[in-house]
């Protein structure tokens, strides 16, 4: 079996968990790789988290910006969240149970038994170009929000015009990104049970209200009235736009995939008080 462990950057409780789990699963014969920030903390030759999709699992150390991290490189590969003591929507297993939770998971996998979820990623597209999933959220934007860097958008759903405004861009968010930027912008909280999409403008001068549509609606956003646009993926910018253009948004062809047991999904509503 290969497994792939990633610790949240300059953590050191994080390092030091990823050395223990390297050196128990190396005792019951297990491949273990970390990716190369981590592996220069412990001393070790490390692996670029885009090679982990050759993995049979991936260990996420840290918080859910962390697993969204380890997740870009995972691309299929089932994926273990290990919290550093807060109950995130993503990290469901806490640092003492970590070892047993792992090595569970590793046996499971080794008798054919391994239980996997699946979660929705988005997909963002042009004319020539598609970017990479993202799993809580695609945002098309001006290329800074506030004063001066406001966009017009004319946001479609299956072809059926929703809104038309000025503002600062237009989110669309999974139920698993329901709960992050989303929630920022007074988008609604999604039950990850829920099988949807959130479309919500942002800071938009005539728009309307956030909305959820079905988990297969293709959410088409031209943009227009500015120099430059962006297209943001889980805060990362995944394209640069050069207006007028057309962005689509929908769910994308392969899900992330989560290993583990799950979390709380109002315990963890709790830690955003």
């Amino acid at each position: 079996m290969y497994v792939g462990i990633v610790a949240q950057k300059d953590n050191g409780r994080a390092a030091f968990l990823a050395g223990e789990l390297r050196r128990q699963l190396r005792a019951v014969d297990v491949t273990v790789v970390v990716d190369t920030t981590t592996a220069g903390t412990l001393g070790l030759d490390g692996t670029p988290i885009e090679s982990f999709d050759d993995c049979d699992l991936v260990v996420s150390i840290g918080g859910d910006g962390t697993f969204l991290f380890a997740a870009r490189g995972a691309d299929g590969t089932p994926i273990l969240g290990v919290n550093l003591g807060e109950v995130g929507f993503l990290n469901a297993v806490g640092p003492e149970e970590a070892v047993d939770t792992v090595l569970d998971e590793v046996a499971a996998f080794r008798a054919g038994e391994l239980t996997v979820r699946e979660t929705p990623r988005l997909a963002a597209s042009g004319d020539d170009w598609t970017a990479p999933p993202a799993t809580n959220e695609v945002v098309v934007q001006g290329p800074i929000r506030g004063p001066g860097g406001g966009v017009d958008v004319d946001v479609r759903v299956d072809g059926s015009r929703y809104s038309a405004s000025r503002g600062d861009g237009v989110l669309v968010a999974t139920p698993t990104g329901s709960t992050a930027y989303n929630l920022s912008e007074s988008g609604p909280l999604v039950h990850p049970g829920v099988d949807a999409l959130v479309v919500n403008e942002m800071c938009a001068s005539d728009g309307m209200p956030p909305l959820v549509v079905g988990p297969d609606s293709e959410i088409t956003v031209r943009v227009d009235g500015a120099d430059e646009a962006v297209v943001v993926g889980d805060g990362r910018v995944l394209r640069e736009l050069d207006p007028p253009t057309e962005v689509h948004v929908g769910r994308a062809d392969s899900p992330m995939r989560v290993a583990g047991p799950t979390s709380d999904f109002f315990e963890a509503l709790g830690k955003l008080d």
